[in-house]
């Protein structure tokens, strides 16, 4: 049974993303994720100028005349959702945790998604996969979907984004835009990020909390790994070891930007204090003008 809170958060979620998909990013995620090809129309008499290598000649030699195969995009495609739900989500600041960001980013995917036709599925994990929505197409699979991102709790203790992407791999087997959302705790998984941008249109969804770039002078200050349960006693009033931790992490997400810039892959990075606006447009911007 779901509770009056979640549903009334669902509600809230769906009114307020719906309204971004119709007036900013329902177009730009139908040119920025292509079809798969092009599929058969129709055919028409030739005209002059028309490329010869379409000359239906089946139809041709039936009539007499000369006909031209159409071909039209073909636009339906399947997006899967791939998200961390391990502990760490829990982290966050006044305007959301990482889980609430993830949350409406791919709310506000999939409602695109089903504007324009394309199927909607849900991989959620943690150390290990905890939850599979399958694709399929409408309002009420969406709502579904938004749900199950709402209420699905991780039984694992860490994250393992390789054992989420190896099930991708199993599942899928048409090529399909998968968005892979994570704060990327992880190591070793890159070989698995490269096979699966190889198979399909891969996206990934880094989520970022202030305090993993910039640590605030708040005296002792207790820190939870969420995902090992274990507590650590610092004082963040240390400039040295605010300076450290600072460079620390700074490099750390550096290292990722650019592995992934040299894997040549799309990478979105939002944070839990800032809108996710501005970088959505500017990735789906980037998208438009590669093609």
């Amino acid at each position: 049974m779901i509770s009056k809170e979640i549903l009334k958060k669902i509600r809230k979620l769906e009114i307020q993303t719906k309204g971004l998909v119709n007036n900013l990013f329902g177009g730009e995620y139908q040119s920025a994720f292509k079809g798969r090809g092009m599929a058969f129309s129709e055919v028409r008499s030739y005209c002059y100028g028309d490329d010869i290598r379409q000359i239906d000649w089946n139809v041709t030699a039936r009539t007499g005349e000369p006909f031209i195969k159409i071909f039209e995009e073909e636009r339906e495609q399947t997006l899967m959702l791939c998200v961390d739900i391990s502990n760490s989500g829990s982290l966050g600041t006044k305007t959301y945790t990482k889980s609430e960001l993830a949350i409406e980013i791919c709310a506000v995917l999939a409602f695109s998604a089903i504007q324009n036709g394309d199927k909607v599925g849900l991989i959620l994990f943690s150390d290990v996969v905890e939850k599979v929505v399958p694709p399929k197409k409408g309002k009420k699979h969406v709502l579904r979907i938004i749900r199950e991102l709402y209420t699905t709790k991780a039984k694992g203790n860490g994250t393992s984004i390789s054992t989420a992407l190896n099930y991708v791999n199993r599942l899928l087997n048409r090529r399909s835009i998968v968005v892979l959302a994570s704060d990327f705790q992880d190591s070793e998984y890159e070989t698995s990020l490269k096979i699966t941008n190889q198979k399909h249109d891969l996206v990934n969804l880094s989520i970022r909390h202030p305090f993993e770039e910039e640590l605030p002078n708040l005296g002792l200050l207790p820190l939870y790994n969420a995902e090992t349960g274990e507590y650590v006693l610092i004082d963040s009033s240390s400039k040295k070891l605010r300076t450290h931790l600072q460079r620390k992490l700074k490099a750390k997400h550096d290292d990722f930007d650019m592995r992934m810039m040299k894997l040549h892959m799309d990478t979105i990075v939002v944070h839990t204090n800032k809108s996710y606006i501005r970088p959505l447009m500017s990735f789906f911007q980037r998208r438009m003008n590669r093609y």
